[in-house]
């Protein structure tokens, strides 16, 4: 398994992985991101912020990585950064299929990202980010799975992505929607030739969304690793938008409502990396925070009361501008 580095390392981020999602691409749904990145977001201004990025992240400790094909450049702007730190060895590199980018560069699209887990787009995608990230891939990831995804019961694709693990590619999926539990629990029953399938899961959980909780705690006891995205609600639970409870709980461990959320998700026992989707230097370093936020009983029980029914959530979520 790729993340047995991380389970042995000593470092206190390396549990904490950098998402690649709010760089790769001109446009995104995260809170205040017109005021994170330049205004003038051309390809050359993105790589180099991701590069930036990665530097940072590398240096402080995260050994994880997270990008997908429909991150616009981001597969790209990595596989150019590996390429010039080949000993950059301990890196463990995920990338996602399933997404196809179609705003060509552009914030105002009518359509920023169209989802296929047919065999034919998985074949074209895997294809495309091996031709960027080369061997350096240790885990694909089907985006975004919901209960009625080919990607649970399409024989000739789950053969295809078995073919794939046994080739040392580990295979995952991410889970999306109020039904994300149902999708986990579907994947976990998934086999090919007797033979498990899916080795990681990637879901949103975060002081606002935890209904996935009880199917990624069935995930981690059946051997997965859970990676957990969106910790921050997309910048809900970050900053002025955070709710008073997370920045009384920030100010008195004398960091930001960003390390606060985090750290609630690094307290899950059944929790192996949660991803950063940081846009700046700075927000990373208030983000790796986390790992040192101790959360006591009371605490923990003032974040359990803002949580939001799943449906609702994701309403708000689907909401969103991309800007």
């Amino acid at each position: 398994m790729p993340f047995a580095a991380l389970a042995a390392a000593t470092t206190p981020t390396a549990h904490i992985g950098l998402g690649l999602a709010a760089v790769g691409r001109p446009g995104y749904i995260n809170l205040h991101r017109d005021r994170d990145l330049p205004a003038d977001r051309d390809p050359d201004a993105l790589r180099a912020r991701t590069h930036e990025l990665l530097d940072a992240a590398y240096a402080q400790g995260v050994r994880y990585v997270d990008t997908a094909r429909s991150y616009g450049r981001a597969e790209e702007f990595l596989g150019e950064w590996l390429d010039a730190r080949p000993s950059f060895t301990d890196l463990v590199v995920g990338s996602k299929w399933g997404y196809t980018y179609t705003a060509d560069w552009g914030v105002e699209a009518e359509e920023h990202e169209v989802k296929d887990h047919s065999l034919a787009i998985f074949e074209r995608q895997y294809a495309e980010t091996r031709d960027l990230l080369g061997d350096r891939l240790s885990l694909y990831q089907v985006h975004s799975v919901t209960p009625d995804s080919p990607a649970l019961t399409d024989k000739e694709l789950l053969d295809r992505l078995a073919a794939l693990a046994a080739d040392g590619v580990t295979v995952g999926l991410s889970t999306s929607g109020p039904a994300q539990a149902d999708a986990i629990r579907a994947a976990l029953a998934v086999t090919v030739d007797g033979e498990p399938l899916f080795r990681t899961v990637q879901a949103t959980y975060n002081a606002l969304e935890t209904s996935a909780a009880p199917a990624l705690a069935e995930a981690h006891d059946a051997g997965l690793t859970v990676i957990v995205k969106e910790g921050m609600a997309n910048g809900r639970l970050a900053g002025d938008e955070a709710p008073a409870v997370f920045q009384e709980i920030a100010a008195a461990a004398g960091v930001g409502g960003d390390a606060v959320a985090l750290a609630l998700v690094l307290h899950q026992p059944w929790a192996g990396v949660v991803l950063s989707g940081a846009a700046t230097v700075g927000q990373l370093s208030g983000n790796l925070h986390a790992a040192v936020v101790d959360l006591d009983d009371e605490q923990r029980a003032g974040l359990d009361a803002l949580v939001e029914e799943p449906e609702a959530y994701w309403r708000h979520r689907a909401g969103l501008p991309w800007h």
